[in-house]
């Protein structure tokens, strides 16, 4: 019948509508990621030559027609420098609109810690402490690896900034006592597994971790998002904590002080 025809031609139409939305909406997500990836290189470049990062510079490298689109690529490329080198872009002055990176992580400056673009390699450590956490607080060689991939970083493929990244996830960030790496007990064939070294376990870089792993939610599996809200519940339970034992500490010891004031001005 005309109207079973009318109705099939929509549904056609729904479909190949459907297929061009999906399409176009395809094409953008590449175009921001080729746009962001520009960025990055421009990025990496002046933090080489130590040289300011403008605004003005950034939309000449993407080009100006994307004006519009610039925010959302910034923040693309800005996201990538945190997660994979440990950079974060700072504005130098409030509507300065020119910028520096700075590292998210007070950790060694050894000459040994630093690629041949004069980039931090222990840049990778803060999303590696960040699977670790996620994982239990322990996390197989095979996940680590499984998470570098993803990173565009192979073992045995030398990297252009980290170098050889087995050295330095298995030699190097153990040395400067940021991971520790060894064999799973009673495992045959041997396997092994990475945990949080001694510097990472203060309370000063535990917090840290929490902040990035906050940055980039949407990069947490969804199955370990409840272990992840539960151990944010812990930090901040614990700093509630920390704080109310430091007020009672300082109550008491202002009360003892009054208490031995008292006691001498009344025997003179």
């Amino acid at each position: 019948s005309r109207s079973g025809v009318d109705a099939e031609g929509q549904v056609q139409e729904g479909e190949n509508s459907s297929q061009a939305s999906a399409a176009a909406e395809s094409s953008h997500t590449d175009l921001l990621a080729r746009k962001s990836e520009m960025l990055v290189q421009y990025m990496l470049f002046k933090y080489n030559e130590r040289e300011l990062i403008k605004r003005s510079e950034m939309l000449k490298v993407i080009h100006r027609r994307y004006r519009e689109q610039f925010p959302e690529i910034l923040s693309r490329a800005s996201e990538h420098m945190e997660l994979v080198f440990g950079l974060v872009l700072r504005e130098v002055r409030p509507n300065s609109h020119s910028y520096t990176l700075v590292s998210n992580l007070d950790l060694s400056d050894s000459e040994s810690m630093r690629g041949d673009w004069g980039l931090p390699k222990n840049g990778l450590l803060m999303p590696l402490l960040g699977v670790i956490f996620l994982s239990g607080h322990r996390a197989s060689e095979e996940d680590v690896w499984k998470f570098l991939n993803v990173l565009g970083i192979y073992d045995g493929r030398s990297h252009f900034i980290f170098g050889d990244t087995r050295k330095l996830i298995t030699e190097d960030l153990v040395r400067e006592e940021y991971l520790e790496y060894h064999q799973v007990p009673g495992s045959n064939p041997p396997r092994y597994e990475f945990l949080w070294g001694p510097k990472a376990l203060t309370e000063n870089c535990k917090t840290k971790v929490l902040q990035f792993l906050s940055k980039v939610n949407n990069l947490v599996p969804n199955a370990l998002l409840p272990h992840y809200e539960e151990a944010w519940r812990e930090e901040v339970e614990s700093a509630r904590a920390r704080a109310a034992a430091t007020s009672a500490s300082t109550s008491a010891s202002a009360s003892t002080h009054s208490r031995a004031t008292s006691s001498r001005s009344s025997h003179p």
